[in-house]
């Protein structure tokens, strides 16, 4: 009978005021001790709102300058072809094959890539922001560098705007002189900039095995660094940090500009900027700095120099040695700071250091500020007058500097005749760096493995968790060169094409194995014989 009752109780509809109390028990339990007030909410769903509103506005953006640099391809393909001697089937296929390129160049595009698309090798480089790191990629094997740089750190630092500028740069400016760029991207945590490797190492390693370079060695490579703040100058684009370390080498020994952190892009004629360097410099006497400064000679000093480089260069508060003294003062500047920095460098190409070393930075930077009094060209070096004359006309004041009215002003110097500007890219460099293989870093310096250090794994940009302002800062970061479809040469081409790969349909010999079918005007079939 209590069996039956049970069972006859199961089928009873449940009391309702019961099942609502109960639920809304279970639901406090469930509930955060502390639910988000609605302004809070509203926080999020404004920041929700503006990462969508800039992320469609970036697409369309995007959408229509693709359209016109296809559209820019395929004219300057069609100029170069009426000016060839080539038949018209050659220029047909020749448009056809681009037309192939545009296609699978558009597929790319769509294909989300991530860092676990990589194979993270050798630590060739460490900053405040990140690292940069050898990387193979997965499918094809193809060896780049990936710089690494952390969102938080970025926005603790108030760096958003450089490292912006630094993408925005690599991907409009297309030039031999500058570091490539093939594509970037971004995860929850991580920028990620994926760039060609220069197995060639720096001039800054470059200098502490050879302690000076010859006038010749000095004339290729300063030559070469005009170009590259040319090529960047010309898109209104500021470096800042012109120094020997951010100067690599290829593999033949041609130089390239990079690292691009603290680019400003010129939208005005001065710049009045945070980028200084401790507190007032003014405050020690001109006796005080004599007195302070030891009496070393040029051998002495070299050996000092060498001695702290290093420690110096992978400091946080690194090497003001080659900041004009604009920046320094906070004044506005321009263009020309960088130029200051290139003679700073040709400087310490021929002496061995720069012209303003002192043992701790901040004198170094009050030497800077008073340059007049402590540019000084040791009679040791034994400099010829074109190369004194030049120096002294990029370490001066920024009215009176060479190079405030074009690079133009620069190349006419005397101490570049004899160099071919259009052509030095094709020359044979002034060093050869040894190179073993594609994966070798022996011309860099070696770094330790960091504890934390593991293999990223996500493909989920911000668009799939737009929960933070971190993420809504970085909207638009993705980029991916056209170059990404030459032949295999580029990350992500041989997983995008095995994916894309169709099966093809049977042919007639997988049909009928050795034997085809011939119609010989139109009325018999014969069998032929397949001759393999």
């Amino acid at each position: 009978m209590d069996s039956a009752k049970s069972w006859f109780q199961k089928f009873q509809p449940r009391d309702r005021s019961k099942l609502s109390i109960k639920k809304e028990s279970m639901g406090s339990a469930r509930e955060d001790p502390a639910p988000h007030s609605a302004e809070e909410v509203s926080n999020l769903t404004k920041q929700r709102a503006a990462a969508a509103k800039q992320y469609i506005e970036n697409h369309y953006k995007e959408q229509k300058k693709n359209f016109q640099e296809r559209r820019e391809r395929r004219n300057l393909l069609e100029k170069k072809l009426a000016d060839a001697d080539v038949s018209e089937e050659d220029q047909s296929n020749q448009l056809k094959f681009l037309e192939k390129k545009e296609t699978v160049y558009m597929r790319l595009q769509r294909h989300k890539m991530g860092a676990d698309d990589f194979e993270l090798l050798t630590v060739i480089g460490k900053g405040a922001f990140g690292e940069v790191r050898v990387c193979r990629e997965k499918t094809t094997g193809h060896v780049f560098a990936m710089k690494k740089l952390k969102k938080s750190e970025m926005l603790r630092r108030g760096q958003v705007e450089h490292v912006k500028a630094e993408r925005n740069l690599l991907a409009e400016v297309d030039s031999s002189c500058i570091v490539k760029l093939y594509c970037s991207f971004q995860d929850e945590e991580y920028l990620y900039l994926i760039m060609e490797y220069l197995p060639g190492g720096d001039m800054m390693t470059l200098l502490m095995r050879k302690d000076t370079l010859t006038e010749d060695e000095a004339r290729f490579y300063v030559a070469e660094t005009v170009l590259a703040i040319e090529s960047i100058h010309k898109h209104n684009y500021i470096h800042r940090d012109i120094k020997p370390d951010n100067l690599l080498l290829d593999r033949y020994g041609h130089l390239r500009l990079s690292d691009f952190g603290l680019c400003k892009p010129l939208d005005c004629s001065t710049l009045q900027e945070d980028f200084s360097v401790g507190d007032s410099f003014g405050g020690t006497s001109r006796r005080d700095e004599r007195s302070a400064a030891p009496k070393r000679t040029q051998q002495e000093q070299l050996q000092h120099w060498q001695k702290n480089r290093r420690m110096l260069a992978y400091s946080t508060v690194g090497t003001p040695d080659y900041i004009a003294p604009e920046v320094l003062l906070k004044k506005g500047y321009g263009m020309e700071c960088d130029w200051w920095s290139l003679g700073a460098i040709m400087f310490e190409m021929l002496v061995g250091y720069p012209p303003f070393y002192s043992d701790d930075p901040m004198t170094t930077c009050r030497k800077i500020v008073n340059w007049r009094m402590h540019l000084k060209f040791p009679e040791e070096a034994k400099l010829s007058s074109e190369a004194r004359d030049l120096i002294s006309k990029l370490l001066c004041n920024v009215n009176q500097r060479l190079g405030s009215n074009g690079a133009g002003e620069i190349k006419v110097h005397p101490w570049f005749e004899g160099i071919y500007w259009d052509h030095i890219y094709h020359m044979e460099a002034a060093f050869i760096p040894e190179v073993n293989d594609e994966l070798d870093t022996q011309n860099f310096e070696k770094f330790e493995e960091s504890e934390h250090h593991s293999q990223t794994s996500s493909k989920s940009g911000p668009w799939r968790k737009m929960l933070s302002s971190k993420d809504i800062n970085f909207v638009g970061y993705t980029y991916k060169n056209f170059e990404i479809v030459n032949d295999y040469q580029t990350p992500g081409m041989a997983e995008l094409k095995k994916k894309n790969t169709k099966s093809k349909r049977p042919t007639i010999m997988s049909l009928f194995g050795k034997y085809v079918f011939s119609f010989s005007h139109f009325s018999h079939i014969q069998y032929l014989r397949i001759q393999v």
